[in-house]
C-alpha cells in the first residue's frame, strides 16, 4: 500500500539473469510522489531505484535498466523486478512551493509546548522499533550490507533513546529561582530548516531531520536525485503519519526528490529558508558555507572525516585492532569510521600482525547475505593512486590491495575492494603521505608507527598529532595507564567526539553522534546536536514586585 493509498503492482516478467532478484514474480513498486504541505503533489517525472543485489547479480540488466529508465521514466523497463520504487522530481516551482508552505507552517509548530514536540521523537523510536524489518529491508535495497543495516538501526535507537530524549529536553529549557524573579534559559527554534542528506546514507542521515522538528522547526527534506526511495519512505510513511497523529500544521514536514545544485541554489536564493543542514564533501561545504553567511543563513556541516584511532604500549591489542578493522565496514564509505591508526613502537608488530588476521573476516558479498561488511566500491581509481602513491613513497603494503569479486576471489575486473592495511615509518614525516592526510573513502588504512622515544615525550607528539589534524570528528584511544587516558582527555581538543577503549564508530546515549571541528564542520564546527544546532538561546526574566530602578542601581 502507498502513502497516497495507490499500489502499482509489477507486471509478471522474465529476467535472462539468474539468480532469486531475477525470478517471475509479482510485487508492489513503492511510489512517492512530492509531499508538500501535507498534500502528494505530482513531479516532473520520475526516478527509479534499482535494488542493490542486481548491481552484483547482473550488472549489464542494471546499468542498461537505469539508463533506459533515465531516458524514459515511463518505459515498459519499470516493471523489471530489479525495479524496487520510483520517487517524482521537483522543479522550481515545486522547490518554491514547499519552502513556502514551510514557512507559513513554522510559527504554528513553533508555538507547540516542547513536552508535544518532545512525544514526536518518542513516536517516531516507537515506529523505528516496529518497523525494523522493514527499514533494514530498505537499506539492503540501496546495496547496504544488512550486518551494517542492523548497525544503523540501533544508532538511531540510541540517538532516540529515553535517555537522550532526556537530555535533549533539558538543554532547550531550564528554569531558575532568583530573588523575585523566574529565569528561563531556553532555546528558540530558528524557524525553516532544509535539510540536504548524503547519497551513501540518506536514510539515517535524513532521520536526523526528526531532531530539527523537536525543536520547533518546519523541514523541507531532500531526497538525493541518484537513490531517493529510502529517504521518501522514511519522511512520508515514518514521520508524517507521527505529525498528523500530532496535529502539526500542514507544511511543517515537505520531502522531494530534486536536483543537489539546482536545490541547494534555490535554498540559498529564498528568504524563506533559516538553516540548511548539509552533508557533504569538504571542499564543497566550506564555500557552501560562505554563500550561506553571505545570504545571512545558518550553514550546518556535516563535511568529511579523517579519524585517527591511537593505540598505546599496554593496549588491549586484539581489542584495539576489532575497532581498527571498522575502518573496512561498508568499504571505508562511512563518515565515522577509522581512517587512519597512530601506534606506540613498542606493540607495533603485533599491532600489525593481529590486524592482518582479523581483515580475514571483512568479505564482500550480496547485501542482504550475513556477515558480508564490505560495499561494491564503483570508482577505485583514486583507492589505487592513494596505494601506489604511498608505497612508492615508502609505505609497506601489509594486507590487501587487490579488486576482488563478490565471493572474494581476487580479480582485476571485481566491484570489490580487498580491506587494505599500509605501514608507514615515522611521525614526523607521515603527513607527506596522502592517505595520511585526507580522508580516504576507501577500505584502505595506514598504520603509523612512530619514532622510538620516552613515553612521556612520545605521548606528547601523540597529542599534538590529533590536534593538528585539519579534519575533526572523531578520535579514539586505546591504553589502560589512567595517567594516559587522563592527559589525552584533557588536552585533546580536536574533534566532536573522543572514545576511549570504545567501538570507534559505535553510537552510546547522551553523546553527539555526529559533528566536528576543522575540515568536519567548518568555521562554527563542533559536536552537532541536531536539536540544539537549529536553535538560538534566549534567556527571559519574569518578575514580580521588582522596581526597576532599585533594580539597576540598588544591585
Amino acid at each position: 500500500m502507498l502513502s497516497d493509498g495507490t499500489t502499482e503492482e509489477k507486471s509478471s516478467v522474465r529476467s535472462a539473469s539468474s539468480g532469486p532478484a531475477a525470478e517471475e514474480r509479482q510485487a508492489p513498486l513503492r511510489s512517492y510522489k512530492l509531499y508538500v504541505a501535507g498534500k502528494d503533489i505530482e513531479g516532473d517525472g520520475w526516478v527509479y531505484t534499482v535494488s542493490g543485489r542486481s548491481l552484483l547479480e547482473d550488472v549489464f540488466t542494471s546499468v542498461t535498466l537505469k539508463r533506459t529508465l533515465e531516458q524514459d521514466a515511463e518505459s515498459d523497463a519499470a516493471q523489471h523486478p530489479y525495479v524496487v520504487g520510483r520517487c517524482a522530481i521537483a522543479g522550481d516551482d515545486a522547490l518554491d512551493l514547499a519552502s513556502e508552505a514551510a514557512a507559513a507552517a513554522a510559527p504554528g509548530w513553533a508555538a507547540f509546548p516542547l513536552e508535544r514536540r518532545m512525544r514526536l521523537g518518542h513516536r517516531f523510536r516507537e515506529e523505528l522499533e516496529r518497523r525494523r524489518d522493514e527499514f533494514i529491508e530498505m537499506l539492503i535495497a540501496e546495496a547496504h550490507p544488512a550486518k551494517l543495516a542492523r548497525w544503523e538501526h540501533s544508532s538511531l535507537l540510541q540517538i532516540f533513546s529515553e535517555e537522550s530524549l532526556g537530555w535533549y529536553q533539558e538543554q532547550m529549557h531550564t528554569e531558575f529561582r532568583h530573588g523575585d524573579r523566574r529565569l528561563i534559559v531556553r532555546r528558540q527554534p530558528d524557524g525553516v530548516v532544509a535539510f540536504n542528506p548524503p547519497q551513501n546514507a540518506p536514510l539515517p542521515s535524513a532521520a536526523l531531520g526528526v531532531l530539527c522538528l523537536m525543536s520547533g522547526n518546519a523541514v523541507v527534506m531532500r531526497a538525493p536525485r541518484s537513490i531517493a526511495l529510502s529517504t521518501m519512505w522514511l519522511m512520508r510513511d515514518v514521520v508524517a503519519p507521527i505529525l498528523e497523529e500530532l496535529d502539526a500544521p500542514p507544511g511543517t514536514l515537505n520531502a522531494l526528490c530534486a536536483n543537489p545544485k539546482q536545490t541547494l541554489d534555490r535554498w540559498i536564493d529564498s528568504p524563506l529558508i533559516d538553516d540548511i543542514f548539509y552533508i557533504g564533501g569538504s571542499q564543497e561545504g566550506l564555500r557552501f558555507e560562505q554563500q550561506c553567511v553571505a545570504k545571512g543563513k545558518k550553514a550546518i556541516l556535516e563535511l568529511a572525516g579523517n579519524d585517527s584511532v591511537v593505540v598505546w604500549s599496554d593496549a588491549d591489542i586484539p581489542k584495539a585492532v576489532e575497532a581498527i578493522t571498522e575502518a573496512f565496514y561498508g568499504s571505508g564509505q562511512i563518515c565515522m569510521v577509522p581512517n587512519g591508526v597512530l601506534v606506540h613502537p613498542a606493540v607495533a608488530d603485533e599491532l600489525l600482525a593481529e590486524l592482518k588476521e582479523q581483515v580475514k573476516r571483512i568479505r564482500p558479498g550480496y547485501p542482504e547475505e550475513e556477515d558480508v561488511l564490505l560495499s561494491p566500491v564503483r570508482r577505485s581509481e583514486r583507492f589505487f593512486r592513494l596505494l601506489n602513491q604511498a608505497l612508492d613513497q615508502g609505505g609497506s603494503l601489509v594486507t590487501g590491495g587487490r579488486r576482488m569479486e563478490v565471493d572474494g576471489t581476487p580479480s582485476d575486473t571485481g566491484v570489490f575492494l580487498q580491506p587494505t592495511v599500509v605501514r608507514v615509518d615515522g611521525l614526523a614525516r607521515a603527513r607527506d603521505f596522502d592517505i595520511v592526510r585526507e580522508e580516504t573513502f576507501f577500505p584502505l588504512i595506514p598504520v603509523i608507527v612512530a619514532e622510538p622515544a620516552a613515553d612521556q615525550e612520545l605521548l606528547a607528539r601523540f597529542v599534538d598529532f590529533t590536534n593538528s589534524n585539519p579534519y575533526g570528528l572523531r578520535n579514539s584511544l586505546w591504553a589502560r595507564s589512567e595517567d594516559v587516558i587522563d592527559t589525552f582527555v584533557r588536552q585533546v581538543t580536536n574533534g566532536g567526539l573522543l572514545k576511549i577503549n570504545d567501538s570507534h564508530m559505535g553510537c552510546v546515549p547522551y553523546l553527539p553522534t555526529h559533528g566536528g571541528t576543522g575540515l568536519t564542520g567548518g568555521a562554527f564546527g563542533e559536536a552537532n546536536y541536531p536539536m540544539l544546532k537549529t536553535s538560538h538561546l534566549q534567556g527571559v526574566s519574569i518578575a514580580r514586585d521588582v522596581s526597576p530602578y532599585e533594580a539597576v542601581f540598588g544591585a
